[in-house]
C-alpha cells in the first residue's frame, strides 16, 4: 500500500495532478481542495488512496490525512464511490462536511451533485458516531456549530437566499452559522443582509 507521494509537481488540473518521485510520474485524481491547497507550490506531498480493479489501477491523493480520512468514511456509505466523494470534498471542506453531518443538515449535502436526499440522510446516519470516533470532527473550528446549535429554519432560508443570489452553498452556511451563534434570534432578511456584509 502507498501512504503517501512526495515529489515535485510536474502537472495539475482541478481533477488531476502529476507527481515526479524517483523518476517516476504518479497521476493522482484530486479534490477541488487539494488543488487549493498545492496549486502554488513545486514540491508536494499527497496521501494516497488506492482504488484497484481488474481493469483500473487508480490513485487519488490528499493534501492532508483528514481529507483521506474523511473520503475512505464516505465511500462506506451506500449509494457513494470514489468519484461522488470526491464531488463532495470538491463542493465543501472536511471541517463543512463534518459541520453539516453533525448538525444534520441533509440540505447543504444534497447541494453537491449527484446527491439526493436519501444518500445525504445516509451520509449524515452513517458517519455522525464514525467522524467524532476518528477525531476527524476536530477539523472544526472551536465555537462551531456542534457545540453551538443555531436556529436550522432560519439558517436554510438564509443560505437558500444567499445561493438564489449566487454565492456557494458551503461558504454561505459558514458565515450564517457564526452569524447566528452571536445572534440567535435574528430574522431571515437581518442574517441574509449581514451574510452579505461578511462573506467572501
Amino acid at each position: 500500500m502507498i501512504e503517501y507521494i512526495k515529489g515535485s509537481l510536474t502537472e495539475l488540473t482541478p481533477a488531476q495532478a502529476v507527481i515526479e518521485a524517483a523518476g517516476v510520474g504518479y497521476a493522482l485524481n484530486i479534490s477541488l481542495n487539494t488543488f487549493s491547497a498545492i496549486q502554488s507550490k513545486q514540491e508536494v506531498k499527497l496521501f494516497v488512496f488506492e482504488v484497484i480493479r481488474e481493469d483500473t489501477h487508480l490513485l487519488y491523493g490528499f493534501s492532508s490525512k483528514k481529507e483521506r480520512e474523511m473520503f475512505t468514511l464516505l465511500i462506506t456509505v451506500q449509494g457513494v464511490g470514489v468519484n461522488t466523494a470526491r464531488m463532495i470534498l470538491s463542493a465543501m471542506s472536511v471541517a463543512e462536511l463534518c459541520n453539516c453531518i453533525s448538525t444534520g443538515n441533509e440540505k447543504m449535502i444534497k447541494t453537491v451533485k449527484g446527491i439526493g436526499l436519501k444518500t445525504a440522510q445516509r451520509i449524515i446516519v452513517d458517519l455522525r458516531d464514525k467522524i467524532v470516533a476518528l477525531g476527524i470532527v476536530d477539523e472544526i473550528p472551536a465555537g462551531g456549530a456542534i457545540s453551538s446549535p443555531v436556529n436550522n429554519e432560519v439558517r436554510d432560508e438564509a443560505v437558500s437566499a444567499l445561493s438564489m443570489l449566487g454565492f456557494a452553498p458551503a461558504p454561505s452556511q459558514k458565515v450564517v452559522v457564526e452569524y447566528l451563534q452571536q445572534h440567535p434570534d435574528a430574522p431571515v432578511e437581518v442574517v441574509v443582509k449581514e451574510a452579505l456584509k461578511l462573506i467572501k
